[in-house]
């Protein structure tokens, strides 16, 4: 652990590589533009539909700036999106440091980047077991995996990078990038951390409550081919 203990870090970070991936695309439309004109360099690493929205805001710009997540791990995302950034680059970019020696070494031998800003919001689980017909099978579908691990892995690391969750929070977010010369202050990652893990522990609050309620009856009325 002592290898990992960080004694140095910056109040002000440059949002140079960004990684966005969210079920609730609403604020799209402007916080992209939004991003990219505070931050005229970022690269973007996007997935599935995210990726597809987001070109399509860009337009003609999106050749310059946005990755398939798949492209840039060199992994294809598995049928019906079931795997798509579980995997070791994303993490390595969100969780090393600037001042770590061996985190630069681990960036430089696996050709990854640092992750300075972290867009993800969760599977909508809460909202499909309030529906009068879900079912256990259904409900299940909606648990997200990879979310809440970026969400987690993000907020870890505030003191670099900013985990955003909420898309209230877009704007608050692209006017600090405009007031600083596109980077993000300490106060702000830490206020968005915050938020961060009040939404995982929110999110898994609802599984466990639904999951808890949940018989073996209920499960295999789920599965009439149930061997």
């Amino acid at each position: 652990m002592g290898i990992n203990i960080v004694k140095k870090i910056d109040d002000m970070v440059p949002v140079n590589h960004a990684l966005i991936s969210v079920s609730d695309k609403s604020g799209m439309e402007d916080f992209i533009p939004g991003l990219v004109s505070a931050c005229p360099n970022v690269k973007i690493f996007s997935t599935g539909g995210t990726y597809n929205h987001i070109k399509d805001i860009l337009g003609s710009k999106a050749s310059d700036r946005l990755i398939q997540v798949s492209d840039y791990t060199g992994q294809p995302e598995t049928q019906g999106g079931l795997v798509k950034t579980l995997d070791f680059k994303i993490y390595l970019g969100l969780l090393t440091e600037r001042y770590n020696d061996a985190h630069q070494a681990d960036l430089k031998r696996t050709g990854a980047n640092p992750i300075d800003l972290a867009v993800v919001n969760l599977y909508p689980f809460r909202e499909t077991i309030a529906k009068a017909d879900v079912t256990p099978e259904t409900a299940r579908g909606n648990i997200d995996i990879g979310g809440p691990c970026m969400i987690r892995a993000s907020a870890k690391n505030y003191i670099r990078v900013a985990s955003v969750v909420d898309p209230a929070d877009y704007r608050k977010i692209i006017d600090e990038l405009n007031s600083t010369a596109g980077k993000t202050t300490l106060k702000t990652r830490l206020y968005l951390a915050q938020k961060a893990f009040q939404h995982t522990a929110a999110y898994d609050t609802a599984i466990a409550l639904y999951m808890g309620k949940q018989t073996v009856n209920d499960i295999r009325k789920c599965y009439p081919d149930l061997q």
